[in-house]
């Protein structure tokens, strides 16, 4: 879509309007947000554009569109969704050797699983090696309602985190305010860098891994707006 308009402004219900009309998501919705910090940087990023509208260059946009078209019909369903990552999560499964990932593995997960513990009064079963390990049903249980408890648009925030990192551990200590976005990506990427250390980095995949953290970015900068 090429760049019809020259204003855009946030309307006082927390929309936002180009040249006075209100942007509506592809759902047909009309785009409010919840909180003005949002608003302002959804409106940034409308201001932003230049000849042509290009999505993948506003990120903020198409969460909050997720959030109202996707998620908001069905949140439970979808908080449902993000907690079955809780069966899997990437901090449960650990190296057998060399000693040196072990213990990187050991100094990166271990205080999120702690704090977890902690939070949520739960018990993990950690492994060695990937076969699958059925964690308590109690566990999964308060870790889901720890999910359900988020709104639609913490929802459409927390996604991205805990897809890309695998692990909803990690994502639920960001959105407490236990784990910085950068500990979290560390955490998310002990094995690869473990891997890169060792036989070099890749061109593709280091391309890969940049769209990986932008998209990231992304969702954590929306849950701090929201």
């Amino acid at each position: 879509m090429k760049r019809f308009w020259k204003q855009v402004t946030v309307t006082p219900e927390g929309g936002i309007a180009l040249d006075g009309k209100p942007v509506r998501t592809p759902g047909r919705a009309p785009l409010v947000l919840p909180t003005a910090a949002l608003a302002e940087a959804v409106a940034d990023e409308w201001r932003a554009v230049g000849e042509s509208l290009d999505p993948r260059a506003m990120p903020l946009t198409g969460l909050a569109n997720a959030a109202i078209d996707r998620i908001a019909p069905d949140p439970a369903g979808f908080a449902a969704g993000l907690a079955a990552y809780g069966e899997s999560d990437l901090l449960y499964y650990r190296a057998d050797d060399p000693a040196p990932l072990v213990a990187r593995q050991a100094a990166s997960w271990d205080p999120l699983l702690d704090w977890a513990r902690q939070r949520y009064d739960v018990h993990f079963e950690p492994v060695t090696g990937v076969m699958h390990r059925a964690q308590p049903e109690a566990t999964l249980a308060r870790l889901g309602e720890a999910v359900a408890a988020l709104d639609a648009f913490r929802l459409a925030g927390l996604s991205p985190v805990v897809t890309i990192s695998g692990s909803l551990v990690a994502a639920l200590a960001l959105v407490e305010g236990a784990a910085t976005a950068d500990a979290v990506w560390q955490a998310a990427h002990v094995d690869e860098d473990w891997q890169a250390e060792l036989w070099g980095e890749d061109s593709l995949a280091t391309q890969a891994r940049e769209a990986r953290r932008a998209e990231f970015d992304a969702g954590v900068r929306f849950l701090g707006l929201v």
